[in-house]
């Protein structure tokens, strides 16, 4: 007896030790987890950081030069060494919303098709071909943009567009111009079947995650399929759909290769969407090469730094935005 007494009494002091070395080595993990994580946060602000401020300084003898002039001008010539970013802004939010304009009803359909309508053999196809087009590189868009839906566009779709939707009243000139094929229509409706793919499979899976009794309650009380997704469905994911749509949004605002195809890359500016503008992406890839003064260089960066703030702007925009939601959907 007196042996197993003195057998405990020496082995709880060591397990009591033992723990305690034990949960000091999971603290000190749990620190090491923490910093590297923050650590990681951390260098995704500073990387935004230096992208901005490094764009702003390459950007700093077109803002001294030019200062607020270059946001409103919309002059751009190379030989006298004058520049003004209007245009690029101006073709870069309006072939962007224009895209929005066309992508968000098609994904919303193509969305609650997958969801709510389609047979279950019929969804795998749309689906892979969903994912498909969301992999095609911009380039291949840009190419088919300009060598099949360019001429299409000019012999058939802008005809038809000048002749019945040219004399509106209260448009004005938005679709009256030439039937060249390529401009800020054309740019934004190949936009729009480039973000398409992205906004409908953010769609699709926050639709699939409305629960099945709150639908399946809704059809019980007499509800159409339109009624079900617009009074359950819709604000059940009203966020995560709103962030899908600017998501897209972000995608369009940034693209290049696709835009600088079909856009037609004119400095001039018009407020027809049948004539030929330029964005800020197209006209940094397609003069950046060629910039051979240091103004000139300066305002490509600066257009650069441009489209930064815009980009960040607008997410700002639809974060504040989901915010309001949220604190909606919280009362």
């Amino acid at each position: 007896m007196t042996e197993n007494t003195q057998y405990l009494s020496a082995a709880i002091p060591a397990s009591v030790s033992e723990g305690e070395r034990r949960a000091a080595r999971d603290q000190r993990h749990d620190r090491w987890f923490k910093r590297t994580m923050g650590g990681a946060a951390m260098l995704v602000l500073a990387l935004l950081g230096c992208i901005a401020l490094s764009t702003l300084w390459g950007g700093s003898l077109a803002f001294q030069t030019f200062g607020f002039g270059f946001l409103t001008s919309t002059e751009w010539n190379v030989v006298d060494g004058k520049f003004g970013a209007l245009v690029p802004i101006y073709g870069t939010l309006v072939t962007s919303f224009l895209a929005l304009l066309i992508a968000v009803p098609v994904s919303f359909g193509i969305a609650i098709f997958l969801t709510e309508v389609a047979p279950p053999w019929l969804r795998l196809p749309i689906s892979s071909a969903i994912e498909l087009l969301a992999g095609i590189p911009s380039i291949i868009y840009g190419m088919w943009g300009l060598f099949v839906f360019g001429p299409y566009m000019a012999e058939h779709i802008a005809p038809w567009i000048n002749e019945n939707l040219g004399e509106l009243p209260f448009i004005g000139p938005m679709f009256q111009g030439p039937p060249l094929g390529i401009g800020m229509l054309t740019a934004g409706i190949v936009l729009a079947i480039m973000i398409t793919p992205f906004i409908t499979s953010v769609m699709v899976e926050v639709f699939k995650s409305v629960p099945t009794t709150l639908k399946e309650s809704a059809y019980a009380l007499g509800g159409t399929t339109w009624e079900v997704v617009w009074d359950i469905v819709l604000p059940y994911t009203r966020s995560a759909v709103v962030g899908g749509i600017f998501l897209g949004l972000g995608r369009a605002l940034g693209e290049t290769m696709a835009v600088t195809f079909v856009l037609g890359n004119s400095h001039q500016f018009s407020a027809s969407l049948m004539m030929p503008s330029s964005s800020i992406a197209s006209v940094i890839a397609n003069e950046f090469n060629e910039a051979y003064t240091d103004l000139h260089r300066s305002s490509l960066i600066a257009l650069g730094f441009l489209l930064f703030v815009v980009t960040f702007i607008v997410l700002a925009l639809a974060r504040m935005m989901l915010s309001r939601l949220s604190r909606k959907e919280g009362l």
